[in-house]
């Protein structure tokens, strides 16, 4: 049996489209998968899933990772048939916060670093983002930081940034599954043009303010029409968690991702706001927990 070298990736969990940001913004969050691979010459697949959401994922040929890997080795022409997978999963599942990224991006990531990195990291992203369908958790995951993505010409560009002040993240994580398919089906093809016209200012303000440092001009700033309205009815109690977090200091509370999870973006009373949200919560009969996160500012990298 012939086998690669054995390689180990960390890929950030992701917030993405932060309000106004829908399908093009995201931001890499101190929250960690980690995946071992060792590709195989022979066809035999072996997976080992730690952590969040084990008993849930498929240890066989649907595993979301090998399927990246196969796709990828495939590309290469390379002849490995198989590998041992090692996932210990610390982003939850299906919860908004870019499980299934952070799954397309280590597979990705460690089959091209055991193929002694034929691809760029440009090429990369954008096979992780065909096979993810929009790039506001990809980019983030594989860039780090806050990213913006867009098709120019229809070339796949990004911005990655680091804004110049403590800006945290407390996600409020409900105890419930809600599948970004769900999310997406409850969303309108067609929108009013004042409804555009809100959400281009605001996005235009937070990319402004965040690069700028002005954080009082955050304030406000993270307000959407295009996605979390529609969505609210599918998050019991979300507008209730984004009252009292805004009220507790919260620069903005928005869906993150798909949802179900919440997350207030703020440069204080972290502690404070975490457990309103989870309180505000549980008043709609729904249990949470919260967690205080930095912007990762590596995205993917072999450990």
């Amino acid at each position: 049996m012939s086998s690669s070298k054995c390689v180990k990736v960390k890929v950030p969990g992701t917030t993405a489209n932060c309000g106004p940001g829908f399908d093009v913004m995201g931001i890499a969050c101190s929250i960690y998968n980690e995946l071992e691979l060792t590709l195989l010459e022979e066809k035999k697949l072996t997976i080992e899933i730690y952590g969040d959401g084990a008993e849930n994922i498929p240890k066989d040929s649907r595993n979301m990772v090998w399927r990246c890997i196969e796709e990828l080795v495939n590309k290469s022409g390379a002849k490995y048939k198989g590998a041992h997978i090692k996932m210990t999963n610390n982003v939850p599942l299906s919860r908004g916060l870019g499980s299934s990224a952070t799954a397309i991006v280590a597979g990705l990531v460690a089959a091209n670093a055991c193929l002694d990195n034929k691809y760029s990291v440009q090429e990369i992203f954008e096979m992780a983002t065909a096979i993810e369908g929009h790039p506001d958790n990809v980019a983030p995951a594989l860039f780090g930081g806050i990213t913006v993505s867009a098709f120019l010409h229809g070339n796949l560009k990004h911005i990655s940034f680091l804004p110049d002040f403590p800006l945290k993240m407390v996600v409020a994580i409900p105890d419930f599954y809600l599948p970004t398919k769900k999310a997406r089906a409850v969303l309108k093809q067609q929108i009013p043009l004042k409804d555009a016209i809100f959400n281009i200012g605001h996005i235009a303000m937070i990319i402004g303010a965040l690069s700028q440092g002005k954080v009082d001009v955050l304030k406000g700033a993270f307000e959407d029409k295009l996605h979390q309205p529609y969505r609210a009815d599918l998050i019991p109690g979300m507008n209730d968690v984004f009252k009292v977090a805004d009220e507790n200091g919260a620069l903005g509370t928005t869906i993150s991702g798909a949802g179900p999870t919440l997350i207030a973006y703020t440069v204080e009373n972290y502690e404070a706001i975490g457990k309103a949200m989870v309180e505000a919560f549980a008043k709609h009969k729904i249990n949470a927990k919260y967690l205080v996160l930095d912007i990762d500012s590596e995205g993917a990298k072999i450990v």
